[in-house]
């Protein structure tokens, strides 16, 4: 199952890494782990989050579209 992504907006870890104990279980979109995940971030490898708040961590769509079509 694929998700659609919305055109522009904000996707949160989960919605970006996939969380199969969700129900239901949301795919990855990036199939990587949280810790692979935050050391890309930190490395750039991955876009810089955006803070909407101290425990709310968020990315654009923009940024997880033009990571999908580097790959």
């Amino acid at each position: 199952m694929q998700m659609t992504l919305p055109e522009t907006g904000f996707l949160r870890l989960p919605q970006i890494i996939g969380n199969p104990d969700a129900i239901p279980p949301v795919p990855p979109l990036i199939p990587v782990k949280k810790s692979c995940w935050w050391a890309g971030v930190k490395t750039g490898r991955f876009p810089k989050p955006v803070k909407l708040g101290p425990r709310v961590t968020v990315w654009r769509v923009e940024d997880i579209r033009a990571l999908i079509a580097r790959a």
